[in-house]
């Protein structure tokens, strides 16, 4: 089952999200995570969070290989013995920020609840994450790189946290006409979405 992307604007996207219950059920928590890795790779996302499906509770699915695949001139630029990169792909429950650690650096961000935009985000290199992986089972992980920026990103999602709120003021003000617009639906996007301003699905 394919869900719309809930926009900007939606209170679902601002509220913290609760831990899923460790009673329910294997087979509907299975359907879920399928039910997002499909909407997330039918809207050509890297990462979604259970909030962007209108769904508060503490879920995230992501397959970073999009964002690691290099090509030869990527190969030869690595360092000798430097190995690349590899792409995960992953469920994680409840998840719990550990340490966020590393040197911080920028990158350009968007967000499937904020089609058209993209904006310089600063993170920390290396994260330690506590989560239940799709069998309930408890994990506590290191991660770095561009897999560590997914997180991220993600975690943010449901802590009611947007990339657009970690921008500087004045970068927030030059937005703020764009992201009403978004919000009302006054946007090009190419996968279903929800739009907070008229209730409506397209």
């Amino acid at each position: 089952m394919i869900y719309s992307i809930v926009a900007i604007g939606d209170p679902v996207l601002k509220t913290k999200a609760k831990n899923l219950p460790a009673d329910l059920p294997a087979a509907e928590l299975q359907q879920l995570i399928a039910d997002m890795y499909e909407t997330m790779y039918y809207a050509h996302g890297v990462g979604l969070a259970a909030p962007q499906i209108g769904k508060a509770i503490r879920l995230f699915v992501m397959d970073s290989t999009p964002m690691v695949e290099l090509d030869e001139e990527d190969l030869a630029e690595l360092e000798e013995g430097e190995v690349p990169e590899q792409g995960i792909k992953r469920a994680f429950i409840n998840p719990q920020m550990v340490s966020e650690t590393g040197e911080e650096w920028g990158f350009e961000e968007g967000c499937l609840s904020i089609p058209g935009v993209r904006e310089l985000v600063t993170r920390h290199a290396d994260i330690v994450l506590r989560y239940e992986d799709e069998n309930r089972q408890v994990h506590e992980e290191a991660f770095s790189g561009m897999a560590a920026r997914i997180i991220q990103h993600e975690y943010d999602h449901l802590e009611g946290i947007l990339f657009t709120d970690k921008l500087s003021g004045f970068k927030k003000q030059l937005l703020k006409g764009k992201l009403a617009r978004i919000s009302k639906g006054d946007v090009k996007h190419d996968y279903r979405m929800k739009f907070a301003g008229d209730g409506k699905r397209r």
